[in-house]
Protein backbone atom coordinates (compact mmCIF):
# COMPACT_ATOMS: atom_id res chain seq x y z
CA UNK A 1 0.00 0.00 0.00
CA UNK A 2 2.74 2.38 0.70
CA UNK A 3 4.24 1.76 -2.72
CA UNK A 4 0.43 3.13 -4.41
CA UNK A 5 0.57 5.92 -2.09
CA UNK A 6 3.94 7.13 -3.69
CA UNK A 7 3.00 5.83 -7.16
CA UNK A 8 -0.03 8.60 -6.84
CA UNK A 9 2.33 11.27 -5.42
CA UNK A 10 4.13 11.11 -7.87
CA UNK A 11 1.40 11.61 -10.84
CA UNK A 12 0.14 14.49 -8.92
CA UNK A 13 3.18 16.64 -8.88
CA UNK A 14 3.02 19.74 -10.54
CA UNK A 15 4.71 20.68 -13.96
CA UNK A 16 4.43 23.00 -16.46
CA UNK A 17 5.75 22.31 -19.97
CA UNK A 18 5.07 25.49 -22.59
CA UNK A 19 5.86 24.95 -26.27
CA UNK A 20 6.40 28.22 -28.11
CA UNK A 21 3.83 30.31 -26.03
CA UNK A 22 1.22 28.37 -27.94
CA UNK A 23 0.69 24.91 -26.18
CA UNK A 24 0.85 24.57 -22.34
CA UNK A 25 0.78 20.94 -20.42
CA UNK A 26 0.20 20.99 -16.84
CA UNK A 27 0.28 18.47 -14.39
CA UNK A 28 -1.26 18.41 -10.98
CA UNK A 29 -4.25 19.84 -11.84
CA UNK A 30 -7.18 19.24 -9.06
CA UNK A 31 -10.02 21.24 -10.48
CA UNK A 32 -10.69 23.83 -13.70
CA UNK A 33 -12.24 27.18 -11.75
CA UNK A 34 -13.07 29.20 -14.36
CA UNK A 35 -11.94 29.57 -18.23
CA UNK A 36 -12.26 31.39 -21.33
CA UNK A 37 -10.49 32.45 -24.30
CA UNK A 38 -8.70 35.36 -22.42
CA UNK A 39 -8.16 33.73 -18.72
CA UNK A 40 -7.94 30.07 -17.32
CA UNK A 41 -7.86 29.66 -13.61
CA UNK A 42 -6.71 25.78 -12.50
CA UNK A 43 -6.09 24.41 -8.82
CA UNK A 44 -3.32 22.99 -8.68
CA UNK A 45 -1.27 21.12 -5.88
CA UNK A 46 1.19 24.31 -5.52
CA UNK A 47 -2.00 26.44 -5.70
CA UNK A 48 -4.14 28.64 -8.09
CA UNK A 49 -2.33 28.50 -11.83
CA UNK A 50 -4.12 31.63 -13.71
CA UNK A 51 -3.08 30.85 -17.52
CA UNK A 52 -3.68 34.19 -19.61
CA UNK A 53 -3.46 35.07 -23.21
CA UNK A 54 -6.04 35.18 -26.00
CA UNK A 55 -7.65 32.32 -27.69
CA UNK A 56 -6.87 29.92 -24.94
CA UNK A 57 -9.11 26.50 -25.35
CA UNK A 58 -8.75 23.58 -23.41
CA UNK A 59 -8.01 20.59 -25.48
CA UNK A 60 -7.33 17.83 -23.08
CA UNK A 61 -8.73 17.89 -19.70
CA UNK A 62 -8.36 14.94 -17.28
CA UNK A 63 -8.73 15.50 -13.57
CA UNK A 64 -8.72 11.33 -12.81
CA UNK A 65 -4.59 11.98 -14.09
CA UNK A 66 -4.50 15.51 -12.86
CA UNK A 67 -3.70 16.71 -17.11
CA UNK A 68 -4.58 19.48 -18.98
CA UNK A 69 -3.56 20.76 -22.27
CA UNK A 70 -4.36 24.46 -23.21
CA UNK A 71 -3.84 25.96 -26.98
CA UNK A 72 -3.69 29.47 -27.62
CA UNK A 73 -1.42 32.33 -27.69
CA UNK A 74 0.07 32.63 -23.66
CA UNK A 75 0.93 36.15 -22.28
CA UNK A 76 1.39 35.00 -18.69
CA UNK A 77 1.39 32.55 -16.26
CA UNK A 78 0.97 32.91 -12.32
CA UNK A 79 0.69 30.99 -9.43
CA UNK A 80 -1.79 32.34 -6.41
CA UNK A 81 -1.52 31.10 -2.63
CA UNK A 82 -5.31 28.91 -2.38
CA UNK A 83 -6.35 30.76 0.72
CA UNK A 84 -6.61 28.55 4.25
CA UNK A 85 -10.79 28.17 5.16
CA UNK A 86 -9.77 29.25 8.79
CA UNK A 87 -12.65 30.92 11.11
CA UNK A 88 -13.71 34.41 9.67
CA UNK A 89 -12.54 36.34 12.65
CA UNK A 90 -8.70 34.30 11.59
CA UNK A 91 -9.09 35.18 8.15
CA UNK A 92 -10.02 39.29 8.97
CA UNK A 93 -7.54 40.10 11.31
CA UNK A 94 -4.25 38.13 10.06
Amino acid sequence: MAYESGVKQAQRANNLSLEGRRRLAVNGVEDVESFDEEQVVLHTTEGALVVKGSELQIGRLSLDTGEVDISGLVNELRYEEIASAGSLWARLFH
